[in-house]
């Protein structure tokens, strides 16, 4: 199992540009089990993940053309198993994203309960929900989803709690529904929007993506879909605290300046310099870094998926800053690791209190989760002395050659066996 060795304490200087989404590649590759043909997504982050649902669109039929130079060309044409099997499912949650197309395209799934990160239960029954509401007769035995339905029709649906994921699936299930689907408290990620925009371009009749009410007209068929992902908004949140916490100065280019807005008025708050040009963002550490308070919350709140990351940088801000996990139940995997840094944080139930201190020093790190993974990258890149990180593995789910990225902005980084 691969390791990754950092000598730390030295600022990031230079260029860095950031890969295409992983979050909104996942529902697109999904997506195309509505449709037969020949599907082209460029811009694919060449992740473990994706690699994972590649795997798992073979399974249920689907033939890769190619796959090489960040694009995909994939012909769903035969995909017509219904089953999803649990050797794949489990491994990564955006799995469970394709119950919804299955079941509206073949009228049938069999879904394995999905796996992922160990940051909490993150339970389907929204997807279960919505699906029953819109015809489907649905089951659970053996960890299997079972789920059957003639033709899905369309209903008026409220999300008790704002999902992603949720949202994703039954805005994919009632493009082929039988009438009209109104999707309340739905999500208003990019990665949402971005999906709806592409299943339009394949002829949906989706409207309202980007608010919390989307409504979706249903209609007979959705032809092939192509379309270019757009840059990944956590990776480049991650980049900005990587500057920010190694005192460097580092362009980031290839990014969506909009999509960073919390992230960046935080790090503005902790007096760190951002600026925003085009598609770039230029971030300088020349001041004390300030503590800063912070709580996580659906778009356009402050990214639970950076909460790591930020929590990494605090430990080295002047003053007591707090961190509220609202998002996800089990989101501090990484503060004992960082403790052994000597970070001083104490838990509270959702919340973290956290006290700067003067300086990291290096540890050996176990890393748990795939942002938990990130985060103490960027500790031991701002500690002096050599880190080691186990359980790497996580990082390469959710980050595109992350050492070769940092190395490139002067890091000392190395994989090792």
């Amino acid at each position: 199992m691969d390791k990754i060795v950092i000598d730390g304490g030295r600022p990031l200087e230079g260029t860095v540009k950031i890969s295409g989404a992983k979050n909104a590649v996942l529902p697109v590759l999904t997506a195309m089990l509505l449709t037969r043909g020949r599907n082209v997504i460029e811009g694919v982050p060449n992740v473990r993940d994706v690699t994972t649902m590649i795997k798992l669109l073979k399974d249920l039929g689907a033939e890769v053309e190619s796959y090489r130079d960040e694009k995909i060309i994939l012909d769903t044409s035969r995909a017509n198993n219904p089953e999803a099997p649990y050797d794949l499912v489990s491994t990564m949650r955006a799995s469970c994203l394709v119950l919804g197309p299955l079941l509206a395209k073949l009228g049938r799934a069999k879904v394995s309960l999905p796996g992922g990160c160990a940051i909490g239960a993150r339970p389907i029954d929204l997807h279960v929900k919505g699906l029953e509401a819109m015809g489907a007769k649905i089951f659970l035995r053996q960890g299997y989803v079972h789920a059957t339905a003639d033709r899905l029709r369309g209903v008026q649906f409220y999300f008790d709690t704002v999902s992603v994921t949720g949202t994703a699936n039954l805005m994919m299930a009632a493009t082929l529904a039988e009438g009209k689907t109104v999707l309340e408290n739905a999500a208003k990620e990019p990665e949402v929007a971005f999906l709806a925009d592409v299943l339009n371009h394949a002829g949906a009749k989706i409207d309202g993506h980007g608010t919390d009410t989307i409504t979706i007209h249903g209609v007979s068929s959705l032809q092939p879909i192509e379309c270019r992902i757009f840059p990944d908004r956590i990776e480049t949140g991650t980049y900005m605290i990587a500057a920010a916490i190694t005192r460097g100065e580092v362009l980031i280019e290839n990014c969506v300046p909009q999509h960073v807005e919390a992230i960046t008025l935080k790090l503005q708050e902790a007096q760190v310099d951002v600026e925003a040009r085009g598609t770039s963002l230029r971030v300088r550490a020349r001041h004390p870094l300030l503590a800063v308070n912070a709580s996580t919350h659906p778009h356009p709140g402050f990214p639970t998926d950076i909460q790591a990351q930020f929590m990494a940088l605090m430990t080295l801000a002047r003053g007591r800053s707090i961190i509220t996990e609202t998002v996800f139940e089990n989101r501090f995997m990484h503060v004992a690791e960082l403790k052994r840094m000597g970070a001083d944080i104490a838990l509270n139930g959702h919340t973290a209190v956290i006290r700067g201190v003067q300086k990291l020093s290096n540890a050996p790190l176990m890393a748990t989760d795939l942002r938990a993974s990130a985060s103490l990258v960027l500790a031991a890149l701002a500690a002096k002395g050599k880190s080691i990180i186990s359980r790497v593995y996580h990082i390469d789910r959710g980050y595109v050659s992350m050492e070769k990225k940092l190395s490139s902005l002067g890091a000392q980084i190395k994989r090792a066996k």
